[in-house]
């Protein structure tokens, strides 16, 4: 999700996707899960190709749940994902966060993953998402870190890797680093109970190493990323390739083990 202030600086290039498809409501949204019923309506912002939706509509058979993206073409993976499941109580629309199109008190939980670090005004959104919240609701929140991030062997190239990809973030008008931010953010946004944790993805074994390390070798060379970090001038066609190396070198080492940390809030709209 973006507004114009802000450009998604992953893109939507099949490496970025292949890293969404594998995300559902077990390994990426657990914070919440506890405080879901069975008749809730919920907004998914930043659905993408919907896998965490279709499992939040799974768990609200008697509610409804509304996956919104900016992009079109994403959603007609995200139908494809409900119907594949036989979902009826789920649907996707475009939409901005920073302007939602529902009324005031419209849902029992707002959820956005991976989205506030992508939008150009964090804090509005978050008053957007909480404005659409009924009384007694929740807005549910989660994103990476990415200075929080480690991995062995301390391979060099990774190193830039994260050095570059946080000055193409921020360029582009986002904060990689929001898990950190997400509960001073809700504090600005008017929010007085907010419940912070914290959760981490590990890959370790051969199989998630070489799926990991593989994805991010791709989106490092063939991704909207890459195009910005070249066209923008923060690396050259070699740097990239020099990078994508370093994540094949990465996957390949025997031992070898990547964690990445995430924020969590879940704010209680009062």
């Amino acid at each position: 999700m973006a507004n114009e202030t802000a450009v998604y600086t992953h893109g939507f290039h099949e490496s970025v996707l292949r890293s969404h498809r594998w995300r559902t409501a077990a390994n990426s949204a657990a914070y919440l899960l506890g405080a879901l019923k069975p008749h809730m309506r919920i907004l998914d912002v930043g659905c993408g190709p919907g896998t965490i939706t279709a499992d939040l509509a799974e768990r609200v058979p008697q509610g409804e749940v509304i996956g919104l993206d900016t992009a079109p073409g994403i959603l007609e993976q995200a139908r494809r994902e409900a119907e594949g499941r036989g979902l009826g109580n789920v649907s996707f629309t475009t939409g901005d966060v920073h302007a939602l199109d529902y009324p005031d008190a419209s849902f029992c939980v707002v959820h956005a993953h991976q989205v506030l670090q992508h939008v150009g005004d964090p804090v509005g959104a978050l008053r957007e998402m909480r404005r659409v919240t009924k009384p007694g609701g929740i807005v549910a929140v989660r994103d990476s870190d990415y200075a929080g991030f480690v991995w062995y062997p301390q391979i060099p190239a990774l190193d830039d890797w994260l050095d570059l990809y946080r000055r193409v973030a921020r360029a582009n008008g986002g904060e990689p680093d929001a898990g950190r931010r997400l509960r001073a953010w809700a504090g600005e946004a008017g929010f007085t109970d907010i419940t912070s944790s914290s959760s981490t993805w590990c890959y370790a074994t051969p199989e998630e190493r070489d799926w990991w390390g593989g994805l991010w070798a791709d989106r490092t060379v063939q991704s909207s990323y890459a195009d910005r970090a070249v066209e923008a001038g923060h690396a050259t066609q070699d740097d990239l390739r020099r990078i994508a190396d370093g994540w094949r070198e990465w996957a390949a080492s025997e031992g070898a083990w990547f964690s990445v940390l995430h924020g969590e809030i879940l704010c209680r709209v009062t």
